[in-house]
């Protein structure tokens, strides 16, 4: 992203508390006190956050790294998901897939990721698109990509910014109900998919079988036992 992308997105916008960095540490902490609606897009992030203290690989000029400052709803990481996905499928003519969480797939590989955090009466959320990279870092090559990457086409990083933050709005709208199973009719990898998962107390296998109420993954064990995830 460039500050002429943002004049672009400012004019889509007008009135929207719209800010750019060429680089940040984080953009999750440069919104840290913000009221919602406050968005803030960096052209690098020098200490990009992922989830589980994981860093996020933000190299300068290649991605689209923003933070907005939403009001909390209940599965808004789902929301968020599903605003993405249009977003990339809108602007970039990208058909993605969600996994369970967080993670927007293109091609099997990560091409976006989200990250919500909970502040007092404000969420944080962060988003991630991997838009221009031809390369990653040793140990990223194999599980992530780039819209360039995969279309061989450059992205239009004001493009993809202005249909996020439109479908950002639709998404936060709808119910959590509607969300839900929005989401489970989105990803491949929500029902009957073989999945391996480490817990705090040791790892299990079996094939995830929906979402529960709460949006947790319901992960059925080969005994048949459910566990939530």
């Amino acid at each position: 992203m460039t500050l002429s992308d943002i004049e672009r997105v400012r004019r889509e916008f007008p009135g929207r508390d719209i800010d750019y960095f060429s680089s940040v540490d984080s953009t999750m902490r440069a919104v840290a006190g913000r009221a919602a609606g406050y968005v803030v897009v960096a052209g690098e992030q020098t200490a990009g956050q992922g989830r589980h203290g994981h860093s996020w690989h933000s190299e300068a000029g290649s991605g689209l790294y923003c933070s907005l400052v939403l009001e909390p709803r209940p599965v808004m990481t789902l929301a968020l998901g599903l605003a993405t996905v249009d977003a990339l499928a809108h602007a970039a003519g990208a058909g993605c897939d969600l996994r369970w969480p967080n993670d927007v797939m293109l091609g099997g590989k990560k091409v976006a990721g989200i990250l919500v955090q909970i502040s007092g009466e404000i969420a944080i959320a962060g988003i991630g698109i991997n838009l221009r990279h031809t390369a990653f870092p040793a140990g990223l090559e194999d599980v992530a990509t780039s819209l360039k990457t995969h279309t061989g086409k450059t992205p239009d990083a004001a493009g993809i910014l202005i249909a996020l933050l439109r479908e950002v709005e639709r998404y936060m709208a709808e119910s959590p109900e509607n969300t839900l199973r929005l989401f489970t009719r989105a990803s491949s990898y929500a029902c009957g998919r073989r999945v391996r998962v480490e817990l705090a107390d040791g790892t299990i296998e079996g094939t995830t079988a929906g979402l529960d109420a709460s949006g947790f993954l319901i992960v059925r064990k080969d005994d048949g036992t459910d566990t939530l995830i």
